[in-house]
Formats: C-alpha cells, sequence, structure tokens
C-alpha cells in the first residue's frame, strides 16, 4: 500500500485528540496528507406554526450544527500539529455515510475502537463497523489512550482468506519497517503451512518475521489477544470476517473483540 492520503474521523469526544495524533503521526512517516473529516446532518423543524417558523428553525437548526463542525476543525488542526498537510472535509449529513464517502480519496481510515463501556464521541461519532464493512479501504481501530503508533512488533492474525490477504498487503509499509513480526495461524482446522507461506513472503519483502501456531476457536479473539500482549505488539493486522442485514453490523468473534475491546491497535479489512 503507497499511502498518500490518510482519512481520520474527528468528532467533539475526549477520544479524537489521541486518534488524530495516531494519524498525524502516521502521515508524517509515509509523508502523506491527512484529512479530518466529520458531519452531522440537520434536524428537522417541529412544532413549527407556519413556513416563516419553519425557515427559522432551519436556520437555526444548521447554524448549530455548522458550529459543532467548526469546533471539530478547529480540534482536529490542533491536534493534527505542525509538519503535516492537512485537508477538511465537512458536510450536513450522517457522520457515518461521509466517512465512507471520503474514504474514496484514502488509502487508509483511522477510526476509534467501539465497545461496552467506551465512551461516546457525540453527535458526530462514527461507528467502526459500518466504515469497515463498506469503506472498501484498510480501516486502523485505535483503542483509548492510545496516541501513538510504532507498529515496532506486529501480529498478523492469519487465516487463508481473501480478508486476510488484503490486510497483510495493505500493511505492507508497517511490517517491513516493524522490528519483529509474528505470523499467528488463527483457527483450529488451519494448516500451518499457509502461515509460513505468508513468513516468506514478507520475509522476501524484507520484514524480521516468524510463523506460530495458535491454537485457538475461530470465534475466539481471547487467546489472540493475550498471545499480542505476550509478544509485547502494538499493532495487530488481521481480515475482517462478517456480514450486513439492513444496516446492522454482524461480525465473527475475533473480529468483534478487536472492534470493541482490544487493547492494541488493529489494522483491519474486509
Amino acid at each position: 500500500m503507497d499511502c498518500a492520503n490518510i482519512l481520520v474521523s474527528a468528532d467533539l469526544g475526549e477520544r479524537a485528540p489521541d486518534r488524530i495524533r495516531v494519524a498525524a503521526g502516521l502521515a508524517r512517516r509515509f509523508g502523506a496528507a491527512l484529512t479530518g473529516a466529520a458531519a452531522h446532518a440537520v434536524p428537522a423543524p417541529i412544532l413549527v406554526r407556519d413556513a416563516c417558523d419553519a425557515a427559522a428553525q432551519a436556520a437555526r437548526n444548521r447554524a448549530q450544527i455548522q458550529a459543532l463542525l467548526d469546533q471539530a476543525r478547529t480540534s482536529f488542526e490542533r491536534a493534527a500539529g505542525d509538519g503535516v498537510r492537512t485537508d477538511w472535509r465537512a458536510d450536513f449529513a450522517d457522520a457515518t455515510t461521509h466517512l465512507v464517502q471520503q474514504a474514496r480519496a484514502a488509502d487508509l481510515v483511522v477510526v476509534s475502537r467501539r465497545g461496552p463501556g467506551d465512551e461516546d464521541p457525540g453527535m458526530l461519532g462514527v461507528e467502526p463497523g459500518p466504515v469497515l464493512m463498506e469503506g472498501g479501504r484498510p480501516v486502523l481501530v485505535v483503542p483509548p489512550r492510545v496516541a501513538g503508533l510504532a507498529a515496532a512488533r506486529v501480529v498478523v492474525a492469519w487465516r487463508d482468506s481473501p480478508e486476510a490477504r488484503r490486510a497483510v498487503s495493505a500493511a505492507l509499509p508497517f511490517l517491513r519497517a516493524a522490528d519483529h513480526v509474528t505470523v499467528a495461524a488463527v483457527g483450529a482446522g488451519l494448516r500451518y503451512e499457509s502461515a509460513e507461506d505468508v513468513a516468506g513472503h514478507l520475509a522476501r519483502h524484507g520484514a524480521h518475521v516468524a510463523a506460530h501456531r495458535l491454537q485457538t476457536a475461530d470465534d475466539d479473539g481471547s487467546e489472540l489477544l493475550r498471545f499480542a500482549r505476550r509478544a509485547d505488539a502494538d499493532l495487530i493486522v488481521m481480515g475482517a470476517y462478517g456480514h450486513s442485514r439492513l444496516r446492522e453490523w454482524l461480525f465473527g468473534g475475533v473480529t468483534r473483540d478487536i472492534l470493541e475491546r482490544s487493547p492494541i491497535c488493529g489494522l483491519m479489512c474486509q
């Protein structure tokens, strides 16, 4: 993946500055531009007396949303800091839909983890699941209290699938530069040889890499996370497995665990 533009969700939640700092650090590392995106639909007027009242309410609502978007832009520019080219994309629209649309001109999309007990990012926040499923781009999921990503020790959660293959290709800039990469075969029925093949492929790209057999069920992310912590990893690379039904986003256990409870950044492709 040649990284020329990194897209980051910008909201007014407490975790937004750290997420933007992660994205900005990667933009500096790869010489990429950094685009911040925020959106919220303008609420429709309610309980109007007449057309004039409806127009006045609509104008007030639009001004209130514009003020939120202006605050988000200020926060984005402050957190991005110096030494990185920035762009700003805001709209009066659904925040998740807007981020997915902006992903058409991005190489990587950066969002926050969203799980039970995590901070509500407020009116401008996005859910990572729909972005991952619909964005068509690699998605970096950032957990709380992470403000930088060295990607020095990386675990590739490997199962032989198109999603995992896309994730490995997308992560090549990280994998080549890492101090150590472990290709961990995930799933009880997986042939270990496929993980060794991937490790050999990454070695030809210059990565310092080894293969490992991870004894875990296909739908259990707990052992993967324990292994990543033991390996002192700061990045997990994996394919995302799930499907959508009427805007309900359903994922398998490992994917869901990374999206909702991983303390480690996850680079994912669908």
